[in-house]
């Protein structure tokens, strides 16, 4: 934010009147006195300030504005003046070199002539040139805390060196094959990857995106059972393949053309939205208080309305299908669709459904697994299920394209009844990186601090929710949450003006947020798992600010 744009005052002073003092940072206007000084604050306070004197040696320069000092409306009373500031950005022992590319405008030139349009955030898009750990700079060198992580894809940092070290030896002693020669590098990984799952979920099959991973999983469900129809939870998004596409259900991604025949939708166990409400996971990893919902307001039975949202699945099956399925796909927190967590129970039911009409039951964990929610490494398990197969991607590969299929060896078998392989899928450099994500998680113990500093991280929101009428909800787990904005509590009218004005200043003061729900309205937040709590603090700070300048 360009201080000189909103405060006339401030930019007639601009780059001579800036002062240090401890680890905040903050500017004073006397109306009668025109002096400026700085002085530490305690977070959340306003600061009364008055007998600074009229000359010092300024000591930080304009550019110090990539400090992160920052401030919001100026209050003036009886001839003093209160600024509301916000701690400064983590220190981080890392500068990039100097950027030597192309400007901005020209790569933009570029992307508009010679680039299919795709989805791009921000009104004046940020051009990423550098990234360590859970850090950002663009060509400019601003520094950014990436807080969706390349869309909940970046699980273990930014150019982890251990990870850069697997993936550059690979490709310097054997980068390609495809399965038509055995090597050894892809069986090494499926050991390693299939020890993390449950007894029986013990085959893989790679390819290198979560689309694709969905594709297959509904093929071999569809040639395994026999049955054609595949359901999936209204909300959810599995990819925007033809066929993946078909079982997305959010408009936003789905293009007006026939997808992925025989699949059917059915209601979503949303607590904060859903007919029922419901009870979540909390941050201790123990059911939730009962959240009430217009059909059922108050509880009467433990997980009552995990059979009501259940009971859709029955009826769906009973109604629209022949009688038999493939497949129920479910995301144990829905990351596209608005971070939105699955009422506790309802996947022990839902499956019980599901496989008395001959189904598999799949777990999509391309965004909430490998250790992402602190207390288990996969969705699934939250729900005390063992599904019958597993997809995933993203954080698999901390950025490299790679994804996966997991099932019984019995399943699998379906795929000798044709050729199939993948050319780039399980090649020996993303085998090599996926064992270098699994060992980083384990030495550098993500998970732990997934639950951890995600516990307090989630704390903090809900401390910050308190503040702040128009946050109507915050959910989710370990580094996975979502902060949903309403104009109204009660009404629950979602606020997306609000959600993108934050969103966009939020980045100005150098926090990379995502954005998602079907309206555009929550807040994804799904951070590297190296992040500290000095940076959920930073974080909480910047969100505060934000919605206090547009909500006045």
């Amino acid at each position: 934010m360009n201080a000189g744009e909103n405060y006339p005052e401030i930019n007639r002073l601009w780059g001579k009147n800036w002062f240090p003092f401890g680890r905040k940072k903050v500017l004073f206007i006397s109306p009668k006195k025109e002096n400026v000084c700085s002085s530490l604050t305690k977070k959340g306070e306003n600061k009364q300030l008055d007998g600074v004197p009229a000359k010092r040696k300024p000591i930080l320069s304009p550019q110090s504005i990539d400090l992160r000092i920052m401030f919001s409306r100026i209050h003036h009373a009886q001839s003093k003046v209160f600024v509301r500031c916000i701690r400064s950005m983590p220190p981080f022992g890392y500068k990039p070199p100097p950027y030597k590319g192309k400007s901005f405008e020209e790569i933009m030139k570029v992307r508009g002539e010679h680039v299919f349009p795709m989805v791009t955030y921000y009104k004046n898009p940020v051009m990423i040139t550098d990234g360590k750990m859970q850090y950002l700079w663009d060509e400019k060198g601003k520094r950014y805390l990436d807080m969706i992580g390349g869309i909940v894809t970046v699980s273990v940092g930014h150019c982890h060196p251990h990870v850069v070290e697997a993936a550059t030896k690979q490709m310097e002693k054997l980068q390609h094959t495809t399965s038509i020669y055995v090597y050894p590098e892809i069986e090494e990984y499926a050991d390693m990857l299939q020890s993390r799952l449950p007894k029986g979920l013990d085959c893989c099959f790679f390819a290198n995106s979560g689309s694709e991973a969905n594709d297959l999983a509904m093929l071999v469900a569809r040639m395994h059972t026999g049955n054609h129809t595949i359901l999936g939870l209204k909300n959810g998004y599995h990819g925007v393949s033809p066929t993946a596409m078909g079982l997305t259900a959010l408009h936003t991604w789905k293009f007006p053309l026939p997808q992925g025949g025989n699949i059917q939708h059915v209601m979503a166990p949303d607590p904060y939205r859903g007919l029922f409400g419901g009870h979540r996971m909390d941050t201790d990893g123990k059911v939730s208080e009962f959240i009430p919902g217009p059909c059922l307001p108050k509880e009467t039975d433990d997980l009552k309305a995990a059979d009501l949202y259940a009971a859709d699945v029955r009826a769906t099956i009973d109604g629209s299908t022949s009688g038999g399925v493939a497949a129920f796909f479910s995301e144990y927190i829905q990351g596209v669709g608005g971070t939105m967590q699955q009422t506790q129970g309802y996947l022990e039911r839902a499956y019980k459904m599901v496989r008395a009409a001959g189904g598999l039951c799949v777990s999509d964990e391309v965004q909430c697994g490998f250790g992402r929610l602190g207390h288990t490494f996969w969705g699934f398990e939250t729900q005390g299920v063992v599904p019958d197969m597993v997809t995933m991607a993203k954080g698999m590969g901390n950025g490299f394209p790679m994804a996966g299929v997991v099932t019984s060896k019995e399943i699998a078998q379906v795929m000798r009844k044709r050729l199939h392989f993948n050319t780039f899928g399980g090649n020996p450099v993303a085998c090599a990186v996926g064992k270098a994500v699994l060992e980083v998680i384990d030495e550098e113990k993500l998970q732990e601090r997934a639950k951890t500093v995600g516990k307090y991280f989630g704390q903090r929101l809900m401390d910050l929710q308190k503040k702040h009428e128009v946050i109507g909800d915050v959910r989710g787990m370990g580094f996975m949450w979502g902060v949903e904005l309403v104009k109204d509590r009660k009404t629950k009218e979602p606020a997306n003006d609000l959600c993108a004005d934050v969103f966009e200043l939020a980045k100005d003061h150098g926090v990379l947020l995502g954005k998602g729900g079907l309206k555009g309205n929550v807040f994804r937040i799904k951070p590297p798992m190296c992040i500290t709590k000095d940076d959920a603090d930073f974080v909480i700070d910047v969100m505060d600010h934000c919605l206090k300048e547009f909500n006045h």
